[in-house]
């Protein structure tokens, strides 16, 4: 890609810091949207919930990034905290879209933020791109959240949904909570460790979203996971063997929906996500297999 200008929203994430430093390692501009006034030329005023964004910002951007999102797994799932996981979602996507579409230039693509959730409990079945939604509050939201952008796509703007997977990291999401468990041996398979996790390597990830925004031919939902799911049994044994620490200990399912509630759903839910698209796009991944994306999370 050439140095370009590219707009990020939830630049402040795990995910979209590390794209950040990624772009700006590779001499392009970054112009990061914030939810207070900007205080610097690098950054750009946007209110999701009341579906504002400073416009002028965004011009000469070449694409933008939307990651923006409250986390999933923060807290627990109370009505209230499922209604802010959706508005910051829904309602972002489509302030950003809408912005997007108004300007006299448009950028060449919107890269927007979706999940595999959007497929719900698979069981053993292998999908991709083409599989239908699936059912419960993930689902759901991913098809409003994708949805979210038709001002964008109305437009002509190329519009991609990065439907990504569980992402390892040591620096947060739901495997920044794992490694200090299985550090202090205290890790094991959750349930009875037959449901599959799509996983995907932080460098991955950030390489594949920068593929998206280079690739002109893709548009449209594009899963962001390795190409081989694992169970939860094969992950967690992977742990230990990279960790040198005991995996014998288990979460019952019981436990599991006492402590986490309705989000246990998803913890002990099976996706076995394929990323067809992406690897019929020419992408190659530096780290396909469980045990190098976690000794990569690693450093």
């Amino acid at each position: 890609m050439e140095r370009s200008r590219i707009a990020v929203a939830g630049a402040s994430g795990l995910i979209g810091s590390a794209l950040v430093r990624s772009l700006l390692a590779d001499g392009h501009e970054v112009v990061r949207l914030v939810r207070r006034s900007a205080r610097t030329a690098d950054e750009v005023c946007w209110d999701p919930g009341g579906q504002y964004v400073d416009t002028a910002g965004l011009a000469g951007c070449e694409a933008v990034v939307n990651l923006a999102g409250a986390g999933v797994g923060d807290h627990r799932w109370t009505d209230a905290y499922k209604k802010e996981v959706r508005d910051s979602r829904v309602l972002g996507t489509a302030a950003l879209a809408e912005a997007v579409a108004s300007l006299e230039t448009p950028p060449r693509v919107l890269v927007n933020g979706s999940a595999i959730g959007f497929y719900g409990d698979t069981g053993d079945r292998a999908v991709d791109e083409n599989a239908p939604p699936g059912d419960g509050f993930l689902s759901s939201l991913c098809v409003e959240w994708e949805e979210a952008a038709a001002a964008a796509q109305e437009a002509g703007v190329r519009t991609v949904f990065a439907r990504t997977g569980l992402v390892v990291a040591r620096e947060g999401g739901a495997w920044g909570r794992l490694f200090p468990l299985f550090r202090a041996g205290l890790g094991g398979r959750m349930g009875d460790g037959r449901q599959y996790w799509s996983f995907i390597s932080l460098h991955d990830e950030v390489a594949a979203l920068r593929h998206l925004i280079d690739a002109e031919a893709l548009s449209g939902p594009v899963n962001l996971t390795a190409p081989q799911p694992l169970t939860n049994r094969e992950i967690t044994a992977a742990m230990g063997r990279v960790l040198h620490r005991p995996t014998f200990l288990a979460v019952p399912a019981p436990v599991l929906r006492t402590v986490l509630g309705e989000m246990a759903g998803d913890v002990l839910g099976s996706a076995r996500v394929l990323p067809k698209r992406l690897l019929e796009s020419g992408f190659s991944f530096a780290f396909p297999g469980i045990e190098d994306t976690i000794r990569s999370a690693l450093g």
